[in-house]
């Protein structure tokens, strides 16, 4: 039995030079190097308003129906962020689809649910303020009482659509 013939020795051949460019199996394909050059340029729209919608929002929303579920929407205030976070959904696919949409529907709601996080810190505090014993009994009421930095993560993600605004759109 011989080693392969021609095609494998002149395979081996091209194996062992020098190539500016890697084998056709190796590359990277084009969606990933326009994708990395769009990062590069700070072209970032249609990814934001996608992160914003369906990988922050959504799940968010639904975190947050579920803990305040669990306290009996005992505030008003806990109503907004439920409401406004399919809002906001609505508003990041919208940006994702239209560069109008993007620029003028999702930093509107954006804006919204940021500043529905920050309020969302001040009431968070005053609740465990007003548990028996407040800040002095930080073991019980910071662990037991309402999170104190969850709401934050409603103004970082208002701010993510924000941003979705103010960058390039891909190409």
């Amino acid at each position: 039995m011989s080693g392969g013939g021609p095609r494998v020795a002149r395979r081996l051949r091209a194996l062992a030079r020098p190539s500016p460019r890697p084998p056709a199996g190796l590359r990277a394909p084009e969606t990933l190097r326009r994708a990395r050059a769009n990062v590069q340029r700070g072209r970032l729209q249609r990814s934001l308003s996608a992160a914003t919608a369906a990988l922050s929002a959504l799940p968010l929303g639904l975190e947050i129906y579920f803990e305040h579920f669990r306290g009996s929407f005992g505030d008003k205030w806990m109503w907004t962020p439920v409401v406004l976070s399919p809002l906001l959904t609505a508003a990041g696919l919208a940006g994702l689809r239209s560069e109008r949409a993007a620029q003028t529907l999702l930093p509107a709601v954006s804006a919204l649910y940021c500043v529905d996080g920050l309020i969302g810190v001040y009431t968070h505090l005053q609740g465990v303020r007003k548990r028996p014993g407040g800040f002095a009994e930080p073991l019980y009421n910071v662990v037991m009482g309402p999170p104190l930095l969850a709401p934050g993560s409603l103004a970082l993600v208002g701010a993510m659509g924000l941003l979705a605004a103010a960058v390039e759109r891909e190409r």
